[in-house]
């Protein structure tokens, strides 16, 4: 069954003929009678009878004619809510880390949504990258420039990090917080390998994790400063920033770069990094 056969019952059951159906839908009158004649094969009921030259509806054609209708109102309503709605339209799939999610978006996704009622966030976080050539996103933000593929890429910032460590050491050598292997060439990585820490016995690329430890004031750590901001005014932590900082890449799905809902997307997402690594 599909929308377009379920409107020829319709048709037909209005006009009382196949050629007026044919008129009214502007097929052809064969066309007409030939799927009508399918969908009856596949209800395995007659839905019309022929009398005086007209096509009369069976009691089954009326069962299945108050479904249509009903499905009608709901294909109208659809297509008035592109008229009702004060902007663009759509679903809008973001993927991100979950820091970026919660620190950097979240914040402002109320106010971004509220004035664009026709629009919804879906927020995809998670540690491993979506596959774009699978359509997983529509946009992505990205702690690491991708390889070439078939999306457009631009920089949204380049964030500085911070390695924390608690002033006092009373209390013996403090944990160090590094890396997964996988994760040696990333600036954080590579920063805490020349420093050659100690008691590294906390081991993720969780950046709360990270920041919990850091908190404890028995912890040491490497923290982007979209994570960092209370833990810069602590006077019981020592903060050092490091020379590296870590680029954010903006990742859009080439069929939707001149969309007017990702249009907007976009610039609402370059917005929540503007604040980010000013000098």
């Amino acid at each position: 069954m599909n929308w377009d056969d379920l409107r020829i019952i319709a048709a037909v059951r209005d006009e009382g003929t196949y050629a007026g159906a044919s008129a009214r839908l502007r097929i052809d009158e064969t066309t007409v009678g030939r799927r009508l004649a399918r969908i009856q094969r596949d209800l395995g009921v007659p839905l019309f009878d022929a009398v005086d030259g007209m096509r009369r509806p069976t009691r089954a054609c009326e069962a299945v004619l108050e479904h249509v209708g009903a499905m009608a109102a709901h294909v109208a309503a659809i297509d008035r809510i592109g008229e009702s709605q004060p902007g663009p339209v759509g679903r809008l799939r973001i993927a991100s880390t979950n820091a970026v999610a919660e620190e950097l978006l979240a914040p402002h996704a109320q106010v971004f949504l509220c004035d664009n009622p026709g629009l919804t966030l879906q927020f995809l976080t998670a540690s491993s990258n979506v596959k774009f050539s699978r359509w997983q996103a529509d946009l992505a933000i990205r702690l690491r420039k991708p390889e070439k593929g078939d999306f457009t890429i631009s920089k949204l910032a380049d964030l500085r990090l911070y390695f924390f460590e608690p002033v006092d050491r009373a209390g013996g050598e403090p944990i160090a917080c590094v890396f997964p292997d996988e994760l040696d060439t990333i600036p954080e990585a590579q920063f805490l390998r020349a420093r050659r820490v100690n008691n590294a016995r906390c081991v993720t690329d969780n950046i709360r994790i990270i920041r919990t430890m850091i908190q404890s004031h028995q912890a040491t750590g490497v923290l982007p400063e979209l994570s960092c901001e209370d833990l810069l005014s602590d006077r019981s932590l020592r903060a050092t920033p490091l020379a590296k900082r870590r680029d954010v890449w903006l990742l859009v799905q080439n069929h939707l770069k001149r969309d007017p809902a990702t249009r907007l997307a976009i610039e609402w997402i370059r917005h929540c990094f503007k604040d980010l690594s000013r000098d």
